[in-house]
């Protein structure tokens, strides 16, 4: 798993820079994280056992070991690194995720503006999570989609919440599908990069300082993936976002 390096980048100019784009007194948020180092108890099979006879029947893997970086206001940063580098469950952490299905071992820091201890509480409060899958009402339009979620999220009359809808159409593109039915996993109606942009565009809808994404780009030929960069490369430059993102 790979970072680039940002040694020249001062991320509290980016936050003051972010102030100014981002509007709705949302704060710019930078997101840090110091030496994560991350172990989860997997089960071995009797191949794995038999090559190394001091396994038992579960050990434990190390997943991530002293990871550090950042991610600011005002720009893209994408994750980079191949199947089971550890992408995901980093993201996860950042989100504080991390089931408790299986033992797991964590140590290490993340925090926002450098300051802020991140929790569940506090993600919720700033930040928005696009999963790999889109997790969608099939049978919503999208304006019924992004409608249905700015009811539930927003405290604001239903005007403002029709006009806030009205707003992530046009900046996601989507106006040309606005009214199509979104369909099901195995029926679907609506084409793969619009479906992505609509999960952006759900979480896009309480307007949050940072957006975090699995894989967008997963599932989509070369022009879509290129147009989901773009979109996420826009929120970030020209709203004052931090946008972080795993790409394989």
């Amino acid at each position: 798993m790979s970072l680039a390096s940002r040694a020249n980048i001062d991320p509290f100019a980016l936050i003051e820079q972010a102030k100014r784009k981002i509007g709705r007194g949302k704060l710019p948020m930078k997101v840090s994280w110091e030496n994560l180092t991350f172990k989860a108890e997997v089960a071995t099979t009797a191949v794995e056992r038999a090559a190394n006879p001091t396994w038992g029947k579960t050990r434990r893997l190390d997943i991530l070991k002293s990871v550090s970086g950042y991610a600011a206001p005002g720009q893209t940063t994408y994750i980079m690194g191949a199947s089971g580098a550890g992408k995901t469950s980093l993201v996860n952490i950042l989100a504080d995720r991390i089931s408790s299905a299986t033992p797991t071992w964590l140590s290490g820091n993340v925090l926002f503006n450098d300051e802020i201890p991140v929790t569940k509480h506090t993600f919720q409060r700033f930040c928005g999570y696009v999963q790999q899958d889109d997790v969608l009402f099939g049978t919503f339009t999208v304006t019924e989609a992004l409608t249905f979620a700015a009811r539930l999220k927003l405290k604001i009359s239903h005007e403002e919440q029709d006009n806030r809808v009205q707003e992530i159409i046009r900046d996601l593109g989507l106006s040309h599908v606005a009214n199509s039915r979104i369909g099901s996993k195995n029926k679907k109606i609506l084409p793969n990069g619009e479906r992505k942009r609509l999960s952006i565009g759900i979480e896009l809808v309480s307007d949050p300082s940072i957006i975090v994404l699995d894989e967008p780009t997963s599932g989509l030929d070369s022009f879509m993936a290129r147009s989901i960069c773009e979109l996420l490369h826009n929120l970030s430059r020209e709203k004052g976002k931090t946008v972080l993102a795993t790409i394989h």
